[in-house]
């Protein structure tokens, strides 16, 4: 009889390169140590109809694997969603699924957005348990889209799902696309040039394509009419987006599979959500948050001072250590999360903190508009000669949008000094802070408002001006009035959600305009339809000092001590 030695097999060059890699991303993201090697393999996972969609399976090199991971998005499996959803959790024991979407990057089918998320990831669950190392159960991770295709399979939950961590993921692309009452043209048509185009075998052209993609964009929403323009932009490759803009109605039925909202009602399962400030979904995240949290679900909250293509950059560290800890508590062996709370936010201009809910508790601060520019806590005295403020609105040279939520480039904390300096921008700016003020939640605009046309819609920003006079976005808000009322008054904005400490020596800035082009399409002061509209007119806008204020939700400086603050301190 004879025997052979067994001999460990010496790893390849690529293997080493690769764990040398590991090691450094760890170091650079603060995650745990790697538990195990790992291999990747092309899979082709069959839906009801035939269509074949491909998928990365990263397999753990381990007898006791931590989890099943699925993740579906359209943008490819390559970097940046290997490093950010595949290679750290194949790493610390997960099996992943990375798969392309029906019509992406290898995968059968047409690609209509949103349009087959449910159908596909619930087949897609399916073959998972059909699987000879499925692990028995899986969760759900992914960022944008990615978080979309997760509500969809979350409308049905597949028995087998464990655990959800979302990232800015909307539930409602109607809501992301209409909710102001103006379409979103900046976001959307680019991303429509960007799906279409993100293909392209010519990478180089690719690259410089999307270098120049903004100025295109708003080159394209500048057009009369609009379609001419989108159609030079995205020639035949995004069929979806004149859809998107010809239905307007929230209630039509086109959108009923571009929505989850009904998932809100029906996941059980733990999850974590990730936002940011500047996220052009996170009223949605909020939303998921308060729904969820109402239901008695496990939900935790994470919200960070970045705008929606930070949360692959700025953000990933904190989401990715997040991630792991959750999935570990909720899906792996870890005994209990250790989240020091359920919910984490940043509070810019102090720092991260931990609350047992959000929003925490607050007490109303009103900050009038007065004349001459002035922003303060009382009234005039006398309003019975002063005249409104007023602004003129130009369809053919809008506001334009500096900085804040938007799916571009430029997105996120910007000096928006010059705005203030426009003669088709009210400024309103309080005296100097001699006490920090912190706010927790939605500001809300109230505007005695009144145009000369009808058709307009509203811009309000909240800035903080430091003390060398610059001014940086903190919060904004938008919206395109009913022509039957806009004349009436008075007008509610609310603006976005936030957790702002406002420094002692700086002072809060309103800025009120007609426009914010491009992100929002041009109001053509005609009622013609978006996206077939060729005249335009302009507005001048008034707003009556008396009832014009501006409504802060002010809370205690260690908002995790949420005690409720003094509501009669004043600005100094």
């Amino acid at each position: 009889m004879s025997t052979t030695a067994a001999r460990r097999a010496r790893p390849t060059l690529r293997t080493l390169t690769r764990q040398a890699g590991e090691r450094a991303l760890s170091r650079l993201l603060g995650l745990p140590r790697a538990s195990t090697d790992y291999t990747v393999n092309r899979v082709e996972i069959p839906m009801r109809d035939g269509a074949r969609l491909v998928a990365d399976h990263y397999a753990p090199l381990t007898a006791a694997p931590a989890g099943t991971l699925l993740v579906r998005g359209p943008y490819g499996r390559k970097f940046p969603f290997s490093i950010a959803f595949g290679r750290p959790y194949a790493a610390r024991g997960y099996h992943v699924v990375l798969q392309s979407v029906r019509g992406t990057f290898g995968s059968g089918g047409a690609f209509e957005p949103m349009v087959n998320e449910a159908a596909d990831g619930a087949d897609t669950a399916a073959w998972l348990r059909e699987q000879s190392w499925f692990t028995g159960s899986f969760a759900t991770v992914g960022v944008s889209y990615l978080g979309f295709t997760q509500w969809a399979l979350l409308q049905d939950p597949p028995p087998e799902l464990a655990a959800a961590v979302i990232t800015a993921g909307p539930h409602d692309f109607n809501a992301a696309v209409w909710d102001t009452g103006a379409f979103t043209v900046n976001d959307f048509l680019g991303w429509s040039d960007l799906v279409a185009h993100q293909e392209d075998p010519q990478r180089v052209r690719t690259a410089i394509r999307q270098i120049r993609a903004r100025h295109k964009v708003a080159q394209a929403a500048a057009a009369l009419p609009m379609e001419a323009g989108a159609r030079t932009l995205l020639g035949e490759g995004a069929p979806w987006f004149e859809s998107w803009v010809e239905h307007t109605d929230p209630k039509d039925p086109f959108w009923n599979g571009l929505r989850f909202a009904e998932a809100l009602d029906r996941v059980r399962v733990p999850v974590l959500l990730v936002g940011g400030w500047q996220d052009i979904f996170l009223r949605q995240t909020l939303q998921q948050y308060a729904r969820l949290r109402d239901r008695g679900v496990d939900v935790a909250l994470t919200v960070g001072p970045w705008a929606h293509t930070q949360l692959l950059t700025k953000g990933l560290a904190t989401n990715l250590r997040e991630s792991l800890d959750w999935l570990d508590a909720h899906l792996g062996s870890a005994p209990a999360s250790r989240r020091p709370g359920p919910v984490r936010v940043c509070v810019t201009g102090q720092g991260w903190r931990t609350l047992a809910h959000w929003p925490p508790a607050t007490a109303e601060r009103a900050l009038y508009l007065r004349p001459g520019g002035h922003l303060g806590e009382t009234t005039p005295a006398d309003l019975t000669e002063v005249p409104p403020a007023t602004f003129h609105y130009d369809p053919t040279d809008p506001t334009p949008t500096v900085g804040g939520p938007l799916l571009s480039p430029g997105a996120g904390y910007r000096d928006d000094s010059r705005l203030a300096a426009r003669d088709d921008v009210l400024a309103f700016t309080s005296a100097t802070l001699t006490h920090d003020l912190c706010v927790y939640g939605n500001p809300v605009a109230e505007l005695a408002h009144t145009s000369d046309n009808p058709h307009v819609d509203l811009f309000v920003r909240v800035s903080e001006v430091d003390a060398k006079g610059r001014s940086r976005n903190v919060s904004e808000g938008y919206r395109r009035l009913d022509a039957t009322g806009a004349a009436a008054g008075p007008v509610r904005v609310e603006l976005d959600a936030i957790a702002h400490r406002f420094r002692a020596g700086s002072r809060i800035r309103v800025l009120l305009a007609g426009g914010w082009f491009p992100r929002y399409a041009r109001n053509l002061g005609t009622g013609e339809p978006v996206l077939t509209g060729r005249r335009s007119e302009p507005a001048t806008h008034a707003v009556r000092y008396g009832r014009s204020r501006l409504l802060l939700p002010v809370g205690p400086p260690d908002v995790s001590a949420d005690r409720v603050a003094d509501p009669a301190g004043d600005l100094g």
